[in-house]
């Protein structure tokens, strides 16, 4: 059920996304306002990526192959890293856009960007909230890329109240400069754990030392090593070991073993769980 969830708040996020780039295309040329102009150029990427995360997000729900043996679930981490640099560029181009108008400012019609402001903080919040609670790292950027435009449309709902009473039209470009700076900040950071991820970093919240520390805590559980943690998409996780036991240990003691082995670990989202139990006096290679 919450594989399906995911999908379908992808999908709906990208219908509502889709909709609304087109409505602001045609209020930046109405409105003539660097900030709505940007972000719907900015939401054009994003539909393309939302369009790519829904797709690959199902994608990666499709059961394991013998090419594939532990399913496609990093197909979704594969969408998280497309949406990243995508949300990069756009940012950059934002940025490539919006200094010029700084030195140069030019009129923007207030009343049309305070309408476009209010509906593109309900759509797009709409969307966030749909995708906040999302614990895969495609979820997360995802989230960030619809959250840049609430912040964005926000930006833009305080230029049009500032527009309205005075002419101070330089704080339009200034807010999307400061929107874009501190999303770009916060997707550059996603962009390392993602990559982290893809390198088979250990997932945030889990360390060797700790697993470590569970498994050798068990009674007659002499040692452990070869251990591996890495993720499959952020939100599942695999872990291998190699658990080093007592050598008068019993058949029984070594299912006991492994039984505390998997109650232990079972807060850690570890999808896939290998053990390899070798007893004291017995030749390991990784030793």
């Amino acid at each position: 059920m919450k594989s399906k969830d995911t999908s379908k708040n992808i999908k709906i996020a990208f219908f509502l996304n889709f909709s609304f780039t087109i409505l602001e295309f045609i209020g930046g040329f109405l409105t003539n306002s660097l900030a709505i102009f940007s972000n719907a150029l900015h939401d054009l990427g994003d539909n393309f990526s939302l369009g790519l995360s829904w797709f690959l997000d199902k994608f990666s729900k499709r059961e394991k192959t013998d090419r594939f043996s532990y399913g496609y679930r990093r197909f979704s981490l594969l969408a998280a890293l497309l949406n990243t640099i995508i949300l990069i560029i756009g940012s950059v181009i934002i940025l490539w856009e919006a200094i010029p108008r700084i030195i140069h400012p030019q009129h923007s019609d207030a009343q049309g960007m305070l309408t476009f402001a209010i509906l593109g903080i309900v759509v797009n919040g709409i969307a966030v909230l749909k995708l906040r609670t999302g614990q895969s790292m495609n979820e997360q950027v995802i989230t960030w890329h619809l959250l840049e435009d609430v912040l964005g449309w926000t930006a833009v709902l305080i230029a049009a109240i500032i527009l309205y009473f005075r002419d101070i039209h330089i704080i339009d470009p200034l807010l999307s400069v400061a929107i874009t700076g501190y999303v770009l900040f916060n997707v550059i950071r996603k962009l390392i754990k993602t990559l982290s991820l893809f390198l088979q970093g250990v997932p945030d919240k889990i360390t060797l030392s700790e697993i470590e520390q569970i498994l050798t805590s068990i009674n007659k559980v002499v040692s452990t090593h070869h251990t591996h943690v890495w993720s499959l998409d952020g939100e599942n996780h695999v872990l291998s070991t190699h658990v080093t036991i007592e050598k008068d240990s019993t058949k029984e003691d070594v299912i006991s073993i492994k039984c505390q082995i998997l109650e232990s670990l079972q807060d850690m989202n570890f999808e896939h769980t290998t053990i390899e139990i070798e007893y004291e006096d017995e030749v390991c290679k990784h030793r």
